[in-house]
């Protein structure tokens, strides 16, 4: 017998066979050359999209109940949660106050334990009032029409990250960091052993990976230079200062608690590496004993006031603080990766009376974030920053002098290269930060769709200093999910000098990735004012694991370049680094950047007709020309 069913407002065909058809084939039910349909006296309908009768879809749903089917579509709300309404929750009510007072009289007969009672009598009141406030509610839709019951779904949301992490995920799958990475951070911060059996846990053919090409004949890591000095005597830097090639990245008070800007100040001074302040200012905190780079932002803390509701750099202020003995450099923040031109902001409910000091925001009570604009009230053109660079050198007596910023639009950056040739003013080191560079706080927009990420903004910053001949007067320093050995040799590779890394070293002061950061309520104590949760961060603890992490990171980075046989990493080049554009195909760094972003030796760009560099970077550079002729 044929059935003409819709399903799914698609016509189908159904064969319906007895058991008397399955025992002529000896138990076996078998297809055949012709079909039963095309076999019937009765031709079949026409194949029709049009949408069902209501009878049809009736029918529709007795066929996919008579075949096993469900009749909810995949990822649907369950059937009892859809008959769910105002009016059933009452008669579930009624129901359970039925219940409270049927227990009440059972009590009295003592056949029940007294908690029973109580605990049907409490469950019926908390299920009335939760109700009776969805109902009587107007903000949630989901509220009323589903009172009480709605409420599993934001129990299930409130839990999904905790169940995501520690019983979905594998050791590859989270974001931003993985598990895998953050294990072996965890392992190296503690002193543990980080090393793994039985090989690779990654498939090598996959799209993506990478690897770096070694030597026949290594070098002794031992004499791998780790340490790089910033300050070019040749722009008038009269105090430059020996870094790490790993350190801690902008993160300022506020953001971080009081004792996690305490262990990562220490662990710096432990293991001889700076510490950024981030554009927070100078605090108290940040004066433990480590060498700092004070990040100078839009909101020049510490070293500006508010005039007219206005951020305004402060000459005097900036000269006090910046002959402080820890303040080892001063880093002017153009942008960062994770929010390019957008500014800095501070949640108000993160807000203390010691930040408030700290950044001369006036007394409390404060209802608004504290934010950062996205400008500079200082300077405004390239020429400007470089007069606003020679400015802060004078003041700070010759210490190192630089500027951050996230690459965005490249004839912007071509026309401050422009601006130092034409002044004859450079600083003393570039921090390039990459749109995979983590924040406590901006709008997604930003985080995920603006800026360069690093290796590109690198590479275009490397090589258009080389061409434009001034790459030797600065050092480059990069940032942006740099956490272990080969990341490191990664992104030097790619024209860094030094790197910077935060999140990694929140993760090694025991940051578990709760994505709290923005709502004061981190459970390990990092990012968050509550003292109730800071007051748990160890400092001592956690000051010998930040620079454990830090010693382990640049151990694993020297054996690494000593691998491929040299002895400074600025030796390493994309002709060392490898990855895998599909199966088959695999391209060293240099070839994968070469269309846009190649590799210039020096003075390239100056020449007549640049004849050695792409088009696509000469009409960069020119229009860098154009922009910066355009501002002065």
């Amino acid at each position: 017998m044929i059935a003409l069913r819709h399903i799914n407002g698609i016509q189908r065909n159904f064969i319906r066979v007895s058991s008397n058809d399955i025992k002529q084939f000896g138990g076996i039910c078998s297809t055949t050359a012709f079909p039963r349909s095309f076999q019937s006296d009765t031709p079949p309908r026409s194949f029709s999209t049009q949408k069902p009768s209501h009878a049809e879809e009736d029918d529709n749903v007795m066929d996919q109940q008579g075949l096993g089917m469900s009749t909810r579509l995949p990822g649907g709300i369950p059937d009892f949660i859809e008959k769910w309404n105002p009016k059933l929750f009452k008669q579930v009510g009624f129901g359970l106050g039925a219940a409270s007072v049927a227990s009440l009289g059972i009590l009295a007969n003592d056949m029940l334990h007294p908690a029973l009672p109580v605990g049907i009598i409490g469950f019926t009141a908390v299920y009335w009032k939760v109700g009776t406030d969805d109902l009587n509610q107007s903000n949630h839709t989901l509220r009323r029409n589903f009172p009480f019951l709605c409420h599993m779904r934001y129990l299930f949301e409130s839990i999904r990250p905790e169940i995501q992490q520690y019983l979905i995920e594998s050791d590859s799958d989270a974001t931003p960091f993985s598990r895998s990475m953050r294990s072996t951070i965890y392992q190296r911060s503690k002193a543990q052993s980080d090393t793994r059996a039985l090989g690779t846990m990654r498939d090598v053919y996959e799209e993506g990976y990478e690897w770096g090409a070694h030597s026949m004949f290594p070098a002794n890591h031992h004499d791998v230079k780790t340490r790089v000095k910033v300050g070019n005597k040749l722009n008038g830097c009269s105090q430059p200062y020996s870094a790490s090639i790993f350190n801690i990245s902008a993160m300022s008070y506020g953001a971080l608690s009081g004792p996690a800007v305490t262990a990562l100040n220490k662990g710096a001074q432990m293991g001889g590496f700076y510490h950024n302040t981030g554009e927070g200012g100078i605090s108290k905190f940040h004066l433990s004993g480590g060498d700092i780079v004070w990040n100078v932002g839009t909101g020049y803390f510490a070293c500006g006031k508010t005039v007219d509701g206005k951020r305004m750099f402060n000459e005097e202020m900036f000269r006090e603080n910046s002959a402080k003995e820890a303040v080892k450099m001063i880093e002017i923040k153009l942008s960062q990766g994770a929010k390019p031109a957008h500014g800095g902001i501070l949640p108000a409910n993160k807000i203390t009376a010691e930040i408030s000091d700290a950044r001369g925001l006036g007394p409390g009570p404060w209802t608004e974030d504290c934010a950062s604009p996205p400008y500079h009230s200082a300077f405004s053109t390239p020429k400007q920053l470089c007069e606003f660079i020679l400015k802060l050198r004078t003041l700070s007596d010759g210490k190192p002098i630089g500027f951050k910023l996230c690459i965005g639009n490249p004839s912007e950056l071509a026309s401050l290269f422009h601006a130092m040739i034409d002044t004859d003013i450079y600083p003393d080191f570039i921090t390039v930060d990459g749109s995979e560079g983590g924040t406590g706080a901006a709008p997604p927009e930003f985080q995920d769709s603006m800026g360069m990420a690093m290796a590109e903004g690198l590479r275009l910053t490397d090589n258009m200093l080389k061409g434009a001949g001034i790459r030797n007067r600065m050092k480059l320093i990069a940032a942006g999910k740099v956490y272990n050995g080969f990341s490191l040799v990664r992104t030097m590779a790619n024209g860094a000098d030094l790197c910077n890394a935060a999140r990694a070293f929140m993760f090694s002061l025991g940051c578990i990735q709760a994505l709290k950061c923005n709502a004061n309520t981190c459970p390990t104590g990092i990012t968050t004012q509550n003292k109730n949760l800071s007051s748990g961060l160890d400092v001592p603890n956690k000051s010998v694991r930040v620079s454990n992490f830090h010693a382990a990171t640049v151990l694993s980075a020297s054996e690494i370049v000593a691998a491929m046989g040299h002895t400074n990493p600025r030796h390493v080049t994309g002709e060392n680094l490898w990855k895998r554009e599909n199966g088959i195909h695999v391209s060293t760094y240099s070839d994968m950047h070469s269309k846009y972003l190649p590799v210039l030796e020096g003075g390239e760009l100056l020449e007549e007709g640049m004849p050695k560099v792409p088009k696509k970077m000469q009409g960069w550079w020119k229009e860098g020309k154009v922009l910066y002729d355009s501002m002065n």
